[in-house]
């Protein structure tokens, strides 16, 4: 069996976190074919080939392939299809965005956020918000697959896989690129970091929620919130973290003033450690809260931040 992986290429560069995780999940599936594609997608082709665990890498350089079009990569991953049995990618925004139309195109299923494989045709996937796992198995001749790279561990480095260039597919020309709106940040990715502060609608404004940066700032933390905060505006939309937001597991998660709605526990309960802080004791994200601190968080997160100070 073969496996086509396609690459989290953002502005040229490789997404390397995303990638390596989703080759730890493919790697089990056969020989993993990794797929850069975008308007420039070399270095980022040349960095997926050192990824452990990668047989052989494909460039796909073309204009049509940039500004994150899911249509035109779509139709080259269809184009590319028939040499491999399985065609997988991290769950992604990008990839779900290209996965469903993939599919479409080849007339199978696809299975997405998958949490563990069990074997070339069953995998493991979470539902009803993280509560349950459903065991889902494929007859499909192809499988199309997003795994929830959040459960697995990144594949390391060293590897020597070939690049090789290919040519894109014809353009479908079924959507246009307009403009693109980027929010500038220093501080680390969502997804990625290793540490994150995330306020709920506790927080009270959009004002008192720098309390919460300023916390996330003293940590090197990426901040995040949950749907209530968003939902009143304390917060942008691409901080939140939960069933409909990002789906985060970093190694320190500090929840505060969030209840703990299952919605928001299903995004961010496979942290490895959590710490909540929270005036109602009752609060359900104590329930699965490593060390749990009953507070006024306008008294206790500015103390705790002026302490790392």
């Amino acid at each position: 069996m073969a496996v086509l992986l396609l690459a989290e290429v953002t502005s040229g560069e490789l997404s390397l976190d995303a990638t390596a995780k989703a080759v730890s999940a493919a790697k089990s599936l056969g020989d993993v074919t990794v797929l850069a594609a975008g308007a420039t997608a070399a270095a980022a082709g040349e960095a997926a080939a050192k990824i452990d665990g990668v047989a052989k890498v494909l460039v796909a350089e073309d204009e049509s392939l940039g500004h994150r079009l899911a249509e035109p990569t779509a139709a080259l991953i269809a184009g590319l299809a028939s040499d491999y049995s399985h065609i997988v990618a991290p769950a992604t925004t990008d990839a779900k965005n290209i996965l469903p139309r993939v599919a479409a195109l080849l007339d199978v299923m696809v299975i997405s956020d998958v949490t563990a494989v069990v074997d070339a045709d069953t995998f493991e996937r979470p539902i009803y918000a993280g509560n349950a796992i459903q065991v889902v198995k494929s007859s499909d001749a192809k499988k199309v697959i997003s795994f929830r790279t959040s459960t697995f561990d990144a594949a390391g480095e060293g590897g020597s896989a070939s690049v090789d260039t290919i040519s894109a597919a014809e353009n479908p020309g079924l959507s246009s690129w307009v403009e693109d709106k980027v929010a500038e940040s220093d501080r680390p990715e969502l997804t990625s970091a290793g540490v994150v502060v995330s306020g709920g609608r506790g927080v009270g404004s959009e004002e008192d929620f720098k309390i919460i940066e300023a916390l996330a700032d003293k940590l090197g933390a990426a901040v995040g919130a949950s749907r209530a905060a968003v939902d009143s505006g304390f917060a942008p939309n691409d901080w939140q973290v939960g069933q409909t937001g990002k789906v985060v597991a970093p190694e320190l998660y500090i929840a505060v003033g969030i209840s703990g709605a299952i919605q928001h526990l299903a995004g961010m309960k496979d942290s490895k450690i959590i710490v909540a802080i929270n005036k109602d004791e009752e609060a359900p994200i104590f329930q699965v809260a490593d060390y749990g601190l009953v507070a006024d968080l306008f008294e206790a997160v500015p103390a705790l931040t002026e302490k790392l100070g």
